[in-house]
């Protein structure tokens, strides 16, 4: 069963988007707050922050899906990105969840799901589309100032179809995936498989490109990424080619050197059917986790040397972040889940969540 049946065939009102941020509530909660999306059994779409322990901070109803959301680095304020092409995004108030502002784009843009605050809070930059020429990448780049976000100024990705994009550690080094696949205004359809131009991207927040690098098959379209401390570059792709082409579907940038394949083996490329949803990386204990709804499973590996931890069967799996003792994933059809990580055996419980109709991505704040 997928996300869509499910939302067919159940009668849960439940609730919906997400993400995990740099902000934390956990002097006052003992708990990381997890932000995501989510919507109900009608359709309706919900930004929504629970406590580990299933207790609910609030569910604010939106008009668009969203897909991302980022925190900010010191207040208690999150935004909640729509999904592509949407043109709206929410900023909420991460303690009571009341909508601040919703955040639209100009005329001939639209978001592609994801943003990121600068370290000092004042910036924000999003990934979106220009759609006078379908696919150009760009930032917007918002200044946040008196509780609102207004649109400053704009930078290219140096691409197309920008997708996520994260910090390095330096604070002020971009990560872009440019997904290379060609949108027009209001659509998902790909317009250019036969000429994609994926490609990972560093570039100063200034617009200054550092670095431009491919992968070698062309239909492999860079969507999803995750950053280590010391600066290790995860990227997950999506293959816009046939089902059964063996192609790599994990990449990685290791500092100071190229973009290169992640080693997976063949039994778990074959099973991610193709797809990768949402990376994250723990730092402490060096692991990277991946999410492959396509083929229900979640993926765990060693970051340093590729050993597979965990093969896990989980129904459209979605949203993945680390906490102290591992991860926390979401699921689109099923329970979220808490993978334990800090001994040789990996285990899972259940959370005391709602279940199902979470996206693809979650933050923990």
């Amino acid at each position: 069963m997928n996300r869509r049946h499910f939302l067919q065939f159940s009668g849960l009102a439940l609730l919906g988007a997400g993400a995990l941020g740099g902000w934390t509530l956990t002097q006052q909660t003992r708990q990381p707050l997890l932000l995501s999306a989510r919507n109900d059994a009608a359709g309706r779409h919900y930004a929504v922050g629970f406590r580990l322990d299933g207790s609910q901070a609030f569910s604010t109803q939106v008009a668009s899906r969203c897909h991302d959301i980022s925190v900010h680095p010191q207040q208690p304020l999150a935004l909640f990105v729509g999904r592509r092409p949407g043109t709206e995004s929410y900023l909420i108030d991460c303690r009571d969840g009341r909508l601040l502002q919703t955040l639209r784009t100009p005329a001939d843009r639209h978001f592609y799901g994801h943003a990121v605050f600068h370290k000092d809070g004042e910036w924000l930059y999003s990934t979106e589309n220009d759609t006078r020429d379908p696919g150009r990448g760009v930032l917007g780049v918002w200044r946040l100032s008196n509780g609102q976000l207004q649109r400053h100024s704009e930078l290219s990705t140096h691409g197309i179809g920008p997708h996520q994009l994260l910090w390095l550690p330096d604070g002020e080094t971009l990560v872009v995936a440019n997904g290379g696949i060609r949108t027009e205004a209001d659509s998902r359809e790909a317009t250019n498989l036969n000429a994609m131009e994926s490609s990972l991207v560093l570039l100063g927040r200034d617009g200054n490109l550092f670095s431009r690098e491919r992968l070698a098959n062309p239909l492999n379209s860079i969507r999803h990424l995750a950053v280590a401390a010391d600066g290790t570059i995860a990227c997950g792709q999506q293959y816009q080619g046939e089902l059964g082409d063996a192609v790599p579907l994990l990449a990685i940038k290791r500092p100071g050197q190229a973009l290169a394949e992640f080693p997976v083996a063949a039994e778990q490329r074959q099973v991610m059917q193709q797809y990768c949803a949402s990376l994250a990386i723990h730092n402490e204990l060096r692991l990277l986790a991946l999410t492959a709804p396509r083929g229900n499973r979640l993926l765990i590996w060693d970051l340093d040397n590729a050993r597979l931890r965990l093969d896990a069967p989980l129904p459209d799996c979605a949203g993945v972040g680390a906490v102290a003792e591992g991860f926390v994933v979401s699921s689109g059809v099923g329970r979220c889940r808490l993978y334990d990580c800090r001994t040789a055996t990996i285990r899972s419980q259940p959370l005391e969540l709602p279940a199902g109709l979470w996206d693809n991505h979650l933050r923990l704040a």
